[in-house]
């Protein structure tokens, strides 16, 4: 559903998505799927809440957590997760939650977005402004093991999606309020980034920007754009290769998932929409899916 007044650069490719949970997530995010529980879990930030979704039985598990949670990655014996201004552990089954390291002291208008991690099982997470969040006040991390948070980049504008291309070779990174997605050259062994430059942009005056996002097996990259509410797909050059539209304007990450990682799962928000436009657009806040006709890459678990 756009709701930006600019159209769509090409056509949309006539597309069933489909809502299979209606969690009326105040602002849903961060979904990942989980190989070895073939599950999906995706956060509601301002809800506090961490969901799972099993798609084989339709069930959907809901965690309450005591601050505005992220992102997170499955790890042994339970999830690593961002909170606040920390990186923490949660266990679902038993409801522990301990905390790991803090950033930013400094900035207590700051706090975490988006988070996943890297093929080496390494931990990448930013920050944003709470209030302020196209303020050049964010950073991004790297936790490795058992090793304290690295910062990797700063003076970031909303911090948000990430993913590594299949050779290892390149990261992209969405800066939301930069209105880009960027390309690094990557070092899989260091786990250092570098040579950065403009992937894909979007016009600020569209009121649109790039949101989470991933990765298939042909290095093509598939970003959310909210306002838009579609998801893009970038070739590797970053051309615009496809626009699939959602019911829903406030589509906010996508993830590849089940068995065969053929199916794209995407989140959505209802936080910046009006009563009428949540009228209008019941569905906001569910969890989507649709199948694209191109598989994913397995999400790899965090290491420490």
């Amino acid at each position: 559903m756009n709701r930006s007044p600019f159209a769509h650069e090409i056509t949309p490719t006539p597309t069933k998505v489909e809502c299979v949970a209606e969690t009326r997530s105040i602002a849903g995010e961060s979904p990942v799927w989980s190989v070895a529980e073939k599950c999906l879990y995706f956060v509601d930030h301002q809800g506090h809440k961490i969901h799972r979704y099993r798609p084989a039985e339709g069930g959907l598990d809901t965690f309450d957590l005591p601050g505005v949670v992220t992102s997170l990655a499955p790890r042994r014996g339970g999830l690593i997760v961002t909170i606040e201004r920390r990186f923490a552990f949660f266990d679902p089954d038993s409801g522990r939650l301990e905390d790991r390291f803090s950033v930013e002291p400094e900035l207590p208008d700051n706090r975490f977005n988006d988070g996943k991690c890297d093929r080496q099982g390494r931990f990448w997470a930013g920050t944003m402004g709470k209030i302020a969040w196209d303020s050049p006040c964010g950073s991004l991390y790297r936790l490795a093991g058992e090793g304290a948070p690295e910062r990797m980049r700063a003076e970031i504008r909303c911090s948000n999606g990430l993913a590594w291309s299949p050779d290892d070779r390149t990261f992209y990174y969405a800066e939301s309020f930069a209105y880009m997605i960027h390309a690094f050259d990557f070092d899989a062994k260091s786990g250092t980034i570098g040579n950065r430059r403009v992937f894909a942009a979007l016009d600020p005056r569209s009121g649109a920007f790039p949101d989470g996002l991933t990765i298939d097996v042909e290095g093509y990259v598939w970003n959310a754009q909210p306002v838009f509410g579609r998801i893009v797909r970038y070739d590797p050059q970053g051309k615009l290769d496809r626009i699939v539209e959602t019911p829903v304007s406030r589509c906010t990450s996508c993830i590849f998932g089940d068995d065969d990682l053929g199916t794209m799962y995407v989140t959505s928000a209802r936080e910046t929409l009006t009563a009428a436009e949540i009228e209008d657009e019941p569905l906001a806040g569910g969890l989507f899916a649709f199948r694209p006709g191109v598989h994913g890459i397995a999400e790899v678990p965090f290491a420490g």
